[in-house]
C-alpha cells in the first residue's frame, strides 16, 4: 500500500500543480499529485506546447511557398500530409508527458492516477483503476486548470463544431472554417488553418480583434491577416449555428445591426473558458466567484491549509502564471511549515507577459497605452517599424513594430507591445526590465547587438523620447 500521509498533495498535474509539486519536493516537503487523465495537463498535452507543433508546420510550409522570395526553387508541388501534421504534433506532446513523468520519479513525488475529490481542507479521496484511495495532508494545493466554453445554442460535437482540442487532432482539413473569438487560442489556429489552405472567417463581438492588446499591435494584425486572405468581422456575434452532416450554417449579425447566413465546413468555438471547480468539494471550503477560486496573493484559499492556483483561480489563465504561482505557492507553505530560508514574494500582474503564435506573432507585458492613460499617468509612447531594422529586411520579416509606453513623470516603463517576426521570445527582455523597474535610461543606454530584430525594442524606447535613429 502507498503512504497516504503527506505534507502537500497537490489536485492536478498542470503547469502550475507539477512545478508546484517540484518545488515543494526541493525544499523537503513530502508530496503527491493527484491526476485524472495525463501528467502535464491540458498545456503539455492539448495547449500551449502541441499548438506551437501545429503552428511550425504551418510555418514551414509558407517559407517553402514562398521560396522564390529568398532567389531559391523548389520543384514540385507542396503538399500537406495532415495526418502526419498532426502525428508530429502528438509526438512532440507525448515526449514531454514523459519528461514530466521523469521529473515526478527524480524528484520523489508520489503520483496518484484518479479523479480526486476534496473531503475536506487538507484530506481528498482518489478513485482509479485500483479503486478509492484516501489521502491526508498538512496542506493540499488545487491546480486544476480550466476547459473550453461551449456555445449554449451549439456544443462543440467534434465533428463539425470544434473546441481547441478538436482542432488539434482535425478528422479532416476544413476548406471553409469559421472561427469565434480573436482571443489568442482563436488567432492562432485561424492563423494556423489559414496558411495550411484553408478559407477562414474570425468573428469578434468586440470592436477589434486580440482586444486585451494595445490598439496599435490589433490593428497591424488585422490588417496583416486580411492581407492573408483571412476574413474578420469585428463588432459582430453568431447568433445561431445549424449543424448538419455536411457543415454548419452560421447567423452572424454584422457591426451595422444586419443579419445574414454563411455556410462552413467547420466552426472553431474559442470564447473563453470554465474552470474546473465544480463536483471536486470546494462547497464551503473556498470562496467563488463565477467558479474561480478566490485567493490571496500566494495562493490560500479562506480554508487553512488549503490552497489554489493556475486556470481555477482569476486570471490571466496563462501557464507561465500558473507555474510562477506554483512556486509562490509552495514557498509560502514550506515558510508556514517553518523554512526561514524561503522568502516568497507575491505575483505582480502587471509584470506577466502575453504571447500569441500567430504569423505574425504578438507579444506584450504591462500595460496598454489607453489603460495607462485610464490610470491616470502622463505618458510617453512611442513605436518603430521592422521595416526600419537590418535584420527583419535580411530575414525577409520586415513586417511588424515595437511600440514602449512610460510613465512621463518618472521614466517608468509601464508596458511594451510587439507584432512580428520572434517577438514572442523578445518579449522577455522587456519582461526582466520591468522587473528590475527599469526606466528609459537604462533601457537606452543598454547595447543590442548589431544586427538582430531586438534592435526595434531599443528604437521603440528612443521613439517615446523623440530621440529614434533609424525612423
Amino acid at each position: 500500500m502507498a503512504d497516504t500521509q503527506y505534507d502537500v498533495i497537490v489536485l492536478g498535474s498542470g503547469p502550475g500543480g507539477y512545478v508546484a509539486a517540484i518545488r515543494c519536493a526541493q525544499l523537503g516537503l513530502k508530496t503527491a499529485i493527484v491526476e485524472r487523465e495525463l501528467l502535464g495537463g491540458i498545456c503539455l498535452n492539448w495547449g500551449c506546447i502541441p499548438t506551437k507543433a501545429l503552428l511550425r508546420s504551418a510555418e514551414i510550409l509558407h517559407y517553402a511557398q514562398h521560396a522564390s522570395d529568398y532567389g531559391l526553387k523548389i520543384a514540385g508541388k507542396i503538399e500537406v500530409d495532415l495526418e502526419a501534421v498532426v502525428k508530429r504534433s502528438r509526438g512532440v506532446a507525448k515526449q514531454l508527458n514523459r519528461g514530466v513523468t521523469g521529473l515526478m520519479k527524480k524528484n520523489k513525488i508520489a503520483v496518484h492516477m484518479g479523479e480526486g475529490t476534496l473531503t475536506g481542507p487538507t484530506s481528498l479521496t482518489v478513485k482509479g483503476e485500483k479503486g478509492e484511495e484516501k489521502l491526508s495532508a498538512k496542506h493540499v494545493i488545487v491546480a486544476t486548470g480550466a476547459r473550453a466554453r461551449d456555445l449554449p445554442f451549439a456544443p462543440a460535437d467534434g465533428k463539425r463544431v470544434w473546441t481547441y482540442r478538436h482542432a488539434m487532432t482535425p478528422p479532416e482539413m476544413p476548406k471553409k472554417l469559421l472561427v469565434i473569438g480573436s482571443g489568442a487560442i482563436g488567432i492562432e489556429f485561424a492563423s494556423f488553418y489559414n496558411d495550411m489552405g484553408c478559407e477562414v472567417t474570425v468573428v469578434e463581438m468586440l470592436d477589434r480583434i486580440v482586444p486585451v492588446e494595445d490598439k496599435d499591435v490589433s490593428a497591424f494584425l488585422e490588417k496583416s491577416l486580411t492581407k492573408q486572405g483571412m476574413s474578420i468581422m469585428t463588432g459582430a456575434g453568431v447568433e445561431d449555428l445549424k449543424v448538419s452532416d455536411k457543415g454548419v450554417k452560421a447567423k452572424i449579425k454584422d457591426k451595422d445591426g444586419k443579419t445574414s447566413e454563411t455556410e462552413f465546413t467547420h466552426c472553431i468555438v474559442a470564447i473563453g473558458i470554465v474552470p474546473n471547480t465544480e463536483n471536486i468539494g470546494l462547497d464551503k471550503l473556498a470562496e467563488m466567484d463565477r467558479g474561480f477560486i478566490q485567493i490571496d496573493d500566494y495562493g490560500r484559499t479562506k480554508s487553512k491549509g488549503l490552497w489554489a492556483i493556475g486556470d481555477c483561480t482569476p486570471g490571466p489563465w496563462l501557464a507561465h502564471k500558473a507555474s510562477h504561482e506554483g512556486v509562490t505557492c509552495a514557498e509560502a507553505i514550506a515558510q508556514e511549515l517553518g523554512n526561514k530560508d524561503v522568502h516568497p514574494h507575491p505575483l505582480d500582474r502587471n509584470n506577466i507577459p502575453g504571447c500569441t503564435y500567430c504569423h505574425p506573432q504578438i507579444a506584450s507585458v504591462g500595460m496598454t497605452e489607453a489603460k495607462a492613460k485610464e490610470a491616470g499617468y502622463e505618458v510617453k509612447a512611442g513605436s518603430f517599424p521592422f521595416i526600419g531594422n537590418g535584420k527583419a529586411i535580411a530575414l525577409g520579416e520586415a513586417e511588424g513594430l515595437c511600440k514602449t509606453v512610460f510613465d512621463a513623470k518618472t521614466g517608468e516603463l509601464l508596458g511594451a507591445h510587439m507584432v512580428g517576426a520572434e517577438v514572442t521570445e523578445m518579449i522577455q527582455g522587456f519582461v526582466v526590465g520591468k522587473t528590475l523597474e527599469t526606466t528609459e535610461a537604462e533601457l537606452m543606454q543598454s547595447i543590442f547587438p548589431h544586427p538582430t530584430i531586438s534592435e526595434s525594442m531599443h528604437e521603440s524606447v528612443l521613439a517615446s523620447y523623440g530621440r529614434a535613429l533609424h525612423i
